[in-house]
């Protein structure tokens, strides 16, 4: 939090040094129009434009942060489930199926979520222990009637738990395109540097205006990129929904 603010803060500053050193060096002369209806036009659109690349990378990312979300609330859920579940089993069975229930949290929050903050992709090992776990689950030949509506109570959660944990890697992986940040980038350069085409005879009055625009398009995308990568930065999703069970 600290570093982004003093990213903004630094920005709005240049800026306005900018603005300073132009009233300084390059006045605008008596002679000169205040502004000029023809820049006044491009640098609404170009506005117009950028706010539109701004719009779609903030929802964008932000879809992406809600859906890594539910897919990790679904998968310790589903886990939870199954844990519960296995009281309807045979107690054998339902002792081995809680190991390793277990052990597949224990895994997922201690190993997986540091390597996911990371920016990386867990490895293997989770989906092998899920297969444990889909292994404990299966009935034998002589479970009783109850036992079997708990077994296929088991099966649909682990299908549900498949299901989100392919979704939370896919979540993992995923970023704004290239070609979004560059239009973020040069179209915030080109919105505040048109800033400049105005004549604003009053260099407090362009210092503030830049200043604000420039801090708050840096507020922005900062914003876009902490929610980029839904397992990493400030608003990183984090484990919770697991440790709440487990």
């Amino acid at each position: 939090m600290i570093e982004t603010l003093a990213i903004v803060v630094g920005v709005a500053l240049l800026a306005a040094a900018v603005v300073l050193v132009k009233h300084r060096f390059w006045p605008l002369g008596p002679d000169d129009e205040p502004r000029e209806d023809v820049a006044e036009y491009i640098s609404m659109m170009v506005g117009v434009l950028y706010a539109l690349i701004l719009g779609l990378a903030l929802v964008s990312v932000w879809d992406s942060h809600s859906t890594a979300e539910d897919h990790t609330a679904a998968e310790a859920s589903a886990a939870h489930q199954i844990h519960l579940l296995s009281d309807g089993l045979a107690p054998s069975q339902a002792g081995a199926l809680r190991d390793r229930i277990e052990t597949y949290a224990r895994h997922v929050t201690e190993a997986e979520w540091p390597v996911m903050a990371e920016g990386e992709q867990p490895d293997d090992t989770g989906w092998h222990l899920l297969n444990d776990v889909r292994a404990a689950a299966q009935l034998p030949a002589d479970a009783t009637p109850a036992q079997q509506v708990a077994g296929l109570e088991t099966l649909g959660q682990l299908g549900t738990l498949d299901d989100a944990r392919r979704g939370r890697e896919s979540d993992a992986g995923e970023s704004l395109s290239p070609v979004i940040w560059l239009g973020l980038i040069v179209g915030g350069l080109l919105t505040v540097a048109f800033m400049f085409m105005f004549g604003v005879k009053r260099s407090f009055t362009h210092v503030v205006m830049v200043m604000g625009l420039s801090a708050l398009i840096t507020f922005t995308v900062l914003l876009i990129y902490q929610l980029d990568s839904p397992f990493t930065g400030m608003f990183a999703v984090g484990p919770d929904a697991f440790t709440r069970y487990f």
